[in-house]
Formats: C-alpha cells, structure tokens, sequence
C-alpha cells in the first residue's frame, strides 16, 4: 500500500524565537561587548585635581582650620611639586601656628623656584628672626624690601623682628627706634594688613603705650581672630590697663585656639593671682607647668602664689625649683635661673621668705645678702631682703615660730 506523503507546516514560534536569538546575539556583539572592559583588569580611579585640593584648603583657611588646610596644601603639592604659591601658604599658616622652623624651610622651597619672591623671602625672614636667627632675618627681611619696596609685609615683619630682639640680652633703644619707624611705613603701605596692626601694637607695648597697643591689637584680630598669640598680646595689655576681665577672655581665646600652648595658662595665673582668686590662679599656673615642665618661669610664678596663700613648704619646693633647677615631675631637668632683676629678683625674696618662716634662717639669710648686693637698684627686693633679716632675728628671739607641718594650709 502507498502512503501519501504531505509537506510538513513550520512552526510560527519557533521562528519568533531564533529571530530573537539571532537579534539578542547581534545586540551584544554590537553594543555590549565594546563597552564591557576586559576581565582581570584594574578599575581606573578617578585623581583629585590640585585645583580641588587648594579650593578645599582656603576653605579651611577661612573656617580657620590652619593643621586641615596645611595638609590640603601639601596633598596638592603632590600633585605640583613646582608651584611656589603653595609653599608660600604652608609656611603663612606654620607662621600663624608658631611652627617657625617648618615655614622657613617651606619660605625657602617657594625661593628655590622664584628666588626673586619678595612674599617668600619676607616670611622666611621672619621665620627665622622667631627661631632667634636676628641677624640673618635681618638681612633677609631687607632683601625682601629692596625686592618690593611697596610691599607692606618685610616692613611689618622687620618692625616685629627687631621689637622682639630690642627686649633681649643683646637690644639697645636704637633697635627699637628702628622698629617704629618701620612699624609706620608698614601701616602707611597695608592700612588693612594684620600683620602691620600686630608690629605697631608690639612696638606700642614695648614703649609702654598700653591703649594704643589695644586698639591695634583689636584691629590686628578683626583682621585674623585665629591667631592665638595676638589673643595672649591684647590680653597682656588689656591687663596692662586693668580691664582683667578683658584679658581673661582673651586668654581663653588662646587656649581654644592652641590648647598646647603654656603661655596663656601663666598668664592667666598670674591675673587671677592679682586678683586674689588664689586657688584658680594655681590650677593655671599648673597646667602651665604641666605643658612645659622645664620652664623654671612657671615654678617661680606658682611659688609666688603658694607663698602669698600661706603655703610656704609648696612655696619653697616651687621657688627651690625656679631658683636653684632641679627635676621635673616628668623626670627632665630643669635649669635654675641666676638672680636678675624682676621677676627672677621675686622668685628669691619669696623664697628667703619663706624660709625664714619656716625657720630655716642657715638657708635664708644667704639669700637676703646675694639680693641686697646683687640687685640693689631694685626697691622692692632691698627692702624684702631686709624684712627676710627680720624674720630670722624674730625667731632667734623666739618670738616668731615657725608652722608646724599640720599648719601647712591645703593648696
């Protein structure tokens, strides 16, 4: 028998279906597969441009997050080592933290590429006159000016350099002389400069002009409020004319500001000392310590206040310290400062004081004689040296006894 054979009918969905393969296989050799990037290889990742980290940086700046912003600067460095104006900005702000030896190395890396940069040199001329390099800042700072005559900046910064070195061992009046002329011509050219206000308010203060310091202190900080030690100068002077309230702000604008820095601490011991806040001017002159243990300013200061509170065997371990050097709590030595006039003259008054009330006259009357010889124009240390005699005559006589160790008040 013959069997009749048909066509056999295609079938509709199988057709959609390898179409749709077909298309899908073309899709992605077309358009996935170029922009799929080849297996085991790195993703790139995107690099912070220079420019994002200087915009970052005087951001920072302006918030006044000067240790921030020096790290942008130099993360920007990074990225263009040769660029001057970044050296430059590290080393204004190492200026404004007081980190003197790191701006006049970064001062001296923005000359290596532009020696002829009168802002470099200014501020590693400064730098250096507040490592106590005077005379080579000197130098510098004059090259600077002969560079840019007009530049208020070398002015500010010769006038603060030679105020500062007319107060030591090696000053005379005629560098202070020097310092106000310059600190004029800086205010003449930058009338708006914070430096310029800050050496006219130095050199006021220098030549007793306390007022007039103030005013350009306040002038110097509506400029920059983020430096710490123009806080601690207005204070100074704010206590130079009695407003102590005053001058306890600004010094805890200071301690805000640079919470590592002892000098605030002593000054605000000392006012609270003449304020006879006793108790609150030793926790100050403590912590003063605390931050600079070898400091022997910061005993002779705290036994002062220990002597005048009663406590005369804190007195005179403090003043033994100032005096005659000795060791730290933290085991570092600390050098004793030979008699001079004030405030050294104080700090041995009030240890042959306090030694004779302890009744240790063997001690105390070796005192008296080196005071009375060794600073005899001094007023106030002669007739303390003769009251320290005195004391010893009145418990030779017994008529004076010295405390017993109970008697000793509690700071």
């Amino acid at each position: 028998m013959n069997r009749r054979l048909g066509r056999r009918r295609s079938n509709p969905f199988t057709i959609i279906i390898l179409v749709l393969l077909v298309g899908g296989a073309v899709y992605i050799n077309q358009v996935i597969v170029p922009q799929t990037p080849p297996l085991f290889m790195p993703t790139p990742t995107a690099t912070t441009s220079p420019e994002t980290y200087l915009a970052e940086a005087e951001k920072l700046v302006a918030e006044g997050k000067y240790a921030l912003a020096i790290q942008n600067y130099r993360d920007a460095l990074l990225l263009n080592p040769d660029n001057p104006g970044i050296f430059i900005s590290i080393a204004r702000l190492q200026i404004y933290t007081s980190r003197f030896e790191e701006a006049v190395d970064n001062a001296g890396n923005a000359l290596v590429s532009n020696p002829g940069n009168a802002q470099a040199m200014a501020l590693r001329g400064y730098a250096l006159g507040r490592t106590g390099d005077f005379v080579t800042a000197e130098s510098v700072l004059l090259q600077a000016i002969e560079l840019d005559p007009n530049n208020p900046l070398p002015y500010a910064y010769m006038a603060e350099i030679l105020a500062l070195r007319s107060q030591t061992t090696a000053g005379d009046s005629e560098m202070l002389s020097r310092a106000i002329d310059y600190s004029r011509k800086a205010l003449d050219f930058g009338p708006n400069l914070q430096e310029a206000h800050r050496a006219r308010g130095i050199v006021l203060e220098f030549t007793d002009n306390y007022e007039d310091a103030v005013r350009e202190f306040e002038a110097a900080i509506a400029l920059n409020r983020f430096i710490a030690d123009l806080h601690i100068y207005l204070g100074r002077n704010y206590r130079a004319i009695g407003e102590d309230a005053k001058a306890i702000r600004e010094y805890n604008n200071a301690i805000s500001l640079n919470p590592t820095d002892p000098e605030p601490y002593a000054a605000l011991s000392r006012t609270y000392a003449r304020l006879g806040e006793y108790p609150n001017s030793i926790l100050f002159g403590i912590d003063a310590i605390a931050r600079a243990p070898t400091n022997p300013y910061y005993y002779g200061n705290l036994g002062v206040v220990y002597y005048r509170m009663g406590d005369y065997p804190r007195a005179i371990e403090n003043l033994n310290i100032a005096v005659r050097g000795g060791t730290a709590a933290t085991g570092e030595t600390v050098e004793g400062l030979a008699l001079d006039y004030w405030p050294v003259s104080e700090y041995y008054t009030m240890l042959g004081l306090a030694l004779a009330r302890m009744g240790k006259c063997g001690e105390a009357l070796p005192i008296a004689q080196l005071v009375a010889n060794g600073v005899s124009l001094e007023e106030f240390s002669v007739i303390n040296a003769e009251e320290i005699v005195n004391l010893c005559q009145q418990v030779a006589d017994g008529s004076l006894k010295p405390p017993l160790p109970t008697e000793t008040p509690s700071p």
